[in-house]
């Protein structure tokens, strides 16, 4: 990543299906090592603004960057920079959490050396020492989380979105997820979709707030709570802008 270039700039976006507007010409930048709330409501467009970045769905106007790199005319530079968990990945139930890194780490080219020094790295920070041979089909809901957070790490991205990351979790297995983002941002930035205000408010540093598919709020989470409490403040802004 380029010293001076934000780990994700969004100008101008805006995504379509039809008639229906889900992104409506959002810009903003993300700084190298912030760790970012994308905050709103159920239907707000954090899941399709967090796809476009990923690379999986083009926008329809405008421009994504991770790292400096749009993301759909430099795809696969961007994309190696880029580590995505999506809320409900496609984890392969009948496969083990080694074969599924292994399977991974091949699809992305990754030396077999290189391979292996990260098999040994994300399975140490992601937990997974005791459940690396068990079918992924058989592990709980906090235990395949932490398989694809393994997966997204795995390639060592510089970026890393989670899109609810602690959706159907019990408050140990959160609490966990806390401890891995205080370790995560020492050398990464993190976009992380919620809409979960307690949460926010513990792991942000900036809140980028969206509602009906536009940017209502973009500042620190002190700043939100400063307009009122975080509910008060979210229910102004979210209903203001449907």
């Amino acid at each position: 990543m380029s010293d001076d270039a934000p780990a994700i700039q969004v100008a101008a976006l805006r995504k379509s299906f039809g008639p229906f507007v889900a992104i409506d010409t959002i810009s903003c930048e993300i700084r190298r090592g912030e760790v970012v709330a994308l905050l709103g409501p159920n239907g707000a467009g954090k899941t399709t603004m967090m796809r476009i970045l990923a690379g999986f769905l083009a926008p329809t106007q405008g421009t994504a960057r991770v790292a400096g790199f749009d993301v759909q005319t430099d795809r696969l530079a961007a994309a190696a920079r880029l580590g995505y968990l999506p809320e409900n990945g496609p984890l392969y139930p009948d496969m083990t959490p080694v074969g599924l890194l292994r399977f991974f780490g091949e699809a992305r080219g990754l030396a077999p050396d290189r391979l292996a020094a990260r098999l040994d790295d994300v399975t140490e920070q992601c937990g997974l020492q005791e459940i690396l041979e068990r079918p992924i089909g058989k592990l709980s809901k906090g235990l395949r989380q932490r398989v694809g957070l393994a997966v997204a790490l795995l390639h060592d991205p510089d970026v890393l979105i989670m899109d609810e990351p602690t959706s159907g979790l019990d408050p140990n297995q959160i609490r966990r997820f806390r401890g891995q983002v205080q370790q995560l941002r020492e050398k990464k930035t993190l976009l992380i979709s919620t809409h979960i205000l307690h949460e926010m408010e513990m792991i942000a540093d900036r809140v980028l707030l969206v509602s009906a598919g536009r940017l209502v709020f973009d500042g620190r989470p002190d700043e939100m709570r400063a307009q009122g409490s975080l509910e008060e403040c979210f229910y102004r802004l979210t209903h203001a802008a449907c």
